[in-house]
């Protein structure tokens, strides 16, 4: 990435970030060459990248200044916490979530879907319709546990953008995040054992947890740096906590990306009190800026982090292609994927490593990062815009899912029930709670390329809250009359 777009992301996240309001001044363009060692053309270039953007506006003789406009939406609260274990529950609203067949007719603006309308995935269906026609016995046969070689030096060598310096050899392909971060926990935990999690966190691990009798322990999260680690800490020593889950880069739901100082004092904790940390690193290529944040695993030097990822969300979701690199743990995870699925399919695997190898990822993924920041802003703009005034609103740095907050007392469940007669979903905030809390919240998806059917749609579910509040101020206040 050149070096004006560098410097228009980092401008740019201090915009949206609030480090300069709506009508603020921003640094003169000799004051930003002193700064960043760069040329006045180069500040220059990144201003007009920022006026692009609608993130900066030039006046006269003034400099450049942030566009006036409507004030975004405050942030989500800090989670608050039972601060114990809890068995998880809500497996019938993710049921409900998960198990409505793909229609066309239906907005759904609650599943986790990347756009898989993007040309640069035209590489791709070549790839699997050509290796498909060849007739290949390879396509057909089981293949290693450990999965094709060549995909695994491909993942090995995009690896290193987060910092890290594994061999193919330490990788493990799996099919999807999901088995990666399923076979990471039946590798560590058992069952009755205690596994501490962010909160709100990603449904699927909360189930898996539920499925293999497992308590979790959610912790306070900040929407900007993630979780507490004097919380961690308090739980460490309350609690015989067996291992750590997080998303810590573009989290899902809330989209923040930890601090990597954050990241560095919580792998200390995580040595010092001897607990693995199940690292989901599936949404980290999906950061706005370049380079990509570090992951927790890039500092690890005894093989307790186990990194999960995929290609379900840089990709495709159909493909069902992920990886774990577990470290220490290598030979139970290979125990658990042989216990789970076996060996995962080999077609798709070998259709994505000729697509790495044929230097066609590397722009996917600039085009996306690209689309899904327009669509952010589009997002929080048309949230701002057409739900009621106390909406708070997260502020995601990368991936495309945005977390909304209603006031206490609000039911995401009962907006979805109305929103179905408008064939709209959205994912209701208590399934990403082992205890079914952040109900008065919800999750939606920015993915798609901004549109009128879409803007409409956000608007219906904008004129749904409302009403339902209304609906909470009239029952209240017939309470108190009574």
């Amino acid at each position: 990435m050149t070096l004006y777009v560098n410097l228009a992301e980092l401008l740019g996240a201090r915009i949206e970030q609030g480090l300069y309001r709506p009508g603020d001044r921003l640094p003169s363009v000799r004051a930003l060459s002193l700064e960043h060692g760069v040329s006045l053309s180069t500040v220059q270039q990144a201003y007009r990248h920022l006026e692009d953007r609608g993130l900066a506006t030039p006046r006269p003789k003034s400099g450049y200044f942030v566009p006036p406009g409507r004030d975004k939406p405050a942030l989500p609260r800090i989670s608050r916490t039972a601060q114990r274990p809890v068995e998880v529950s809500q497996w019938d609203q993710v049921l409900e979530q998960i198990g409505m067949q793909p229609n066309n007719d239906f907005i759904q603006l609650g599943r986790g879907r990347p756009d898989i309308d993007s040309p640069t995935l035209r590489p791709l269906l070549r790839s699997l319709s050509r290796l498909s026609r060849k007739q290949d016995l390879q396509t057909l046969t089981y293949g290693s546990i450990r999965g094709d070689q060549r995909l695994r030096e491909q993942i090995a060598r995009l690896l290193l953008d987060s910092g890290c310096q594994v061999t193919f050899e330490d990788i493990v392909i799996t099919t999807g995040c999901h088995e990666a971060l399923s076979a990471a926990i039946r590798a560590i935990c058992a069952p009755g054992d205690i596994v501490a999690v962010d909160s709100p966190s990603f449904h699927g691990v909360m189930q898996a947890l539920k499925g293999f009798g497992m308590k979790a322990l959610e912790l306070p999260t900040d929407p900007l740096t993630g979780i507490s680690l004097d919380a961690l800490e308090l739980a460490l020593e309350q609690w015989p906590i067996k291992a750590i889950q997080l998303t810590p880069n573009c989290n899902n739901p809330l989209g923040y990306i930890m601090p990597e100082a954050n990241k560095r004092a919580l792998l200390a904790l995580a040595q010092r009190y001897d607990v693995a940390i199940i690292e989901d690193d599936v949404y980290g290529e999906l950061a706005y800026n370049y380079p990509r944040p570090r992951s927790i695993k890039s500092y690890d030097e005894d093989g307790r982090v186990l990194l999960c990822s995929s290609f379900s969300k840089t990709l495709a979701p159909g493909l069902r292609v992920g990886w774990i690199a577990p470290g220490r743990y290598l030979d139970r995870v290979l125990h658990m994927k042989y216990m789970g699925t076996g060996t995962t399919a080999q077609l798709p695997q070998l259709a994505l490593a000729e697509y790495i190898e044929g230097g066609h990822y590397e722009p996917h993924l600039r085009r996306m990062r690209m689309q899904y920041a327009r669509g952010r802003d589009q997002m929080i703009d048309w949230v701002s815009r057409y739900f009621p005034a106390q909406t708070r609103v997260s502020r995601p740095l990368g991936s495309f899912m945005l977390w909304v907050e209603m006031p206490e007392g609000f039911d995401s469940q009962r907006l979805n029930r109305e929103l179905a007669p408008y064939k709209i979903q959205i994912a209701p905030g208590s399934i990403f709670s082992a205890a079914g809390k952040y109900r008065n919240c919800l999750r939606m998806n920015y993915a798609a390329k901004p549109s009128a059917a879409i803007e409409a749609a956000v608007r219906q579910v904008g004129a749904s809250v409302a009403r339902l509040l209304e609906d909470n101020h009239a029952r209240d206040t017939a309470m108190h009359t009574d």
